[in-house]
């Protein structure tokens, strides 16, 4: 499987190191490609890989590093995951960013990964159909138990109609659940009938959590 990530996705270069590799369509150089541990498919928690090594290098520079170009190769690698796990959906939902964030970024990584999601699963994206409203404090700087409260109500469902819809809801990186969690909460009480969350990393069990 991970040789054949090698040769399937997307640019010239590395998404995690630049460099040079092997196939024009690679997500990652031969060095790199080593590092990539895939996750154990799930039911209703989604993720490639563990956020570490490669994978954890390639969404970091493309959240922070103003790259929003990379959506294209970890998109692809969310486009594996999603076939693999044999999801369905009526609706795809990113995680949204509060707009002062967004502002800040100039980009939401959700939302372009979301997209890919939306494009396998052929189902419509709905960038609206949640609404961050409070600027929650990254959740890097907090405690697992402060992450929870942090985003308890931080979304509301915005104007999509979510009654009796199947959603996905997509992120770049998941690890205590909290944002998935809250996002799963809010489409649910709007009338979901399932939600399944899909993520490009997760921290492993043991690691550290977000």
């Amino acid at each position: 499987m991970l040789r054949w990530l090698g040769d399937g996705l997307s640019p010239a270069r590395c998404a995690a190191c630049r460099a040079l590799v092997p196939q024009r369509n690679a997500v990652f150089c031969t060095a790199c490609l080593v590092s990539v541990e895939r996750c154990p498919v799930s039911d209703r928690s989604i993720a490639f890989g563990y956020y570490a090594g490669a994978l954890a290098d390639a969404v970091r520079r493309f959240k922070y590093d103003d790259r929003p170009d990379l959506a294209r190769s970890l998109g692809g690698l969310l486009r594996i995951v999603c076939r693999e796990s044999r999801i369905a959906a009526d609706i795809v939902v990113p995680v949204p960013l509060h707009a002062r964030r967004l502002v800040d970024r100039g980009y939401n990584q959700s939302a372009l990964l979301a997209r890919h999601v939306a494009d396998e699963l052929g189902a419509p994206l709905s960038i609206g159909a949640l609404v961050r409203v409070i600027d929650t404090a990254p959740q890097a700087d907090l405690s697992r138990e402060a992450r929870r409260s942090n985003v308890a109500e931080a979304f509301r469902v915005g104007r999509s109609t979510l009654a009796g819809r199947a959603a996905v809801v997509v992120d770049d990186v998941s690890t205590t659940g909290a944002t998935l969690m809250a996002c799963s909460e809010a489409l649910l009480a709007a009338g979901a009938t399932r939600v399944t969350t899909v993520v490009v990393a997760r921290t492993a069990p043991t690691g550290t959590a977000r």
